[in-house]
C-alpha cells in the first residue's frame, strides 16, 4: 500500500481548460476529500478530490487449479507456425509439461523420454494431445523431439520469448541457461481450464511432474 501526501499545483486562474483538466485527472484517480490548487495569487482552490490517495499495488499471481490457459502464440518446428496454446486446449484434454531446458540431461534422461513411452496410454485415457513447453527457440525443440522419436506423442512448443511462461508466473532465473527459463511442472488442462497443477517445489526437480505422476 502507497500512501501520496496531499499535491500541491500552481496553476493560473484564468487557465480554465487546465483547471478542468486537473479536475478530471483527480476524479479520475482518487477518490473523496479535498484537493488543494493554488493560484498564481497563492489563493487556494478547493476541488472535490482526496487529500491523500491510496494505491494498490498487485503481484502476479501463478497460475492455479480452476484458472483458464492464457491465450498466447507458441510456435511448433519454424517461427512461422504459430500454434495458440488457448485455441488448442479448446474443447480437449491436453496435458503440458514443461522443462527448464532442451538437452537438459533431467529432461532429456527422464521427462521427455517418459512423456514420450506413456503417450499412448495417456491418450487412452483420455487425453487429445500432450504438449512440452520450454523456453528455446522452435528449431531447438523440434530437433529434441526428433532426437526422442516425439512425433505423433508428444507436440514440441517454443516459448522463445518466455511470453506464456511469463503469463502463468512459472519461470526461473537459471543464470547456466540464459536466464529466464521455465519451472519444471505438469498440468492437466479440460476445454483450457487448470484442472491439475503440479509444480516440482524446486522448480528444476523430477518427481510430482512426471508422466507416471498425472492423473487424467
Amino acid at each position: 500500500m502507497l500512501l501520496l501526501p496531499l499535491r500541491v499545483c500552481v496553476v493560473c486562474a484564468r487557465d480554465y481548460s487546465m483547471h478542468s483538466f486537473v479536475r478530471s485527472s483527480c476524479a479520475a484517480v482518487v477518490k473523496t476529500s479535498s484537493f488543494v490548487l493554488l493560484n498564481q495569487c497563492g489563493r487556494p482552490v478547493l476541488l472535490n478530490a482526496p487529500a491523500a490517495a491510496t494505491f494498490h499495488t498487485s503481484k502476479m499471481v501463478q497460475i492455479k487449479e480452476g484458472d483458464k490457459v492464457p491465450s498466447i502464440d507458441l510456435f511448433e518446428d519454424s517461427p512461422a507456425n504459430k500454434v495458440n496454446i488457448a485455441d488448442l486446449c479448446a474443447g480437449k484434454k491436453v496435458i503440458l509439461f514443461a522443462v527448464p531446458g532442451a538437452f537438459t540431461p533431467g529432461c532429456s534422461k527422464t521427462h521427455l523420454p517418459g512423456y514420450v513411452d506413456k503417450a499412448g496410454d495417456l491418450k487412452s485415457s483420455g487425453a487429445a494431445e500432450i504438449v512440452c513447453v520450454s523456453v528455446n527457440d522452435p528449431f531447438v525443440m523440434s530437433a529434441w523431439g526428433k532426437q526422442h522419436n516425439a512425433s505423433g506423442k508428444v507436440r514440441m512448443l517454443a516459448d522463445p520469448a518466455a511470453a506464456f511462461t511469463k503469463a502463468l508466473e512459472l519461470g526461473a532465473d537459471l543464470p547456466p541457461l540464459g536466464g529466464l527459463r521455465s519451472k519444471r511442472y505438469s498440468m492437466v488442462l479440460e476445454d483450457g481450464v487448470v484442472k491439475s497443477l503440479n509444480v516440482e517445489p524446486d522448480g528444476t526437480g523430477l518427481s510430482c511432474s512426471l508422466a507416471d505422476k498425472i492423473k487424467l
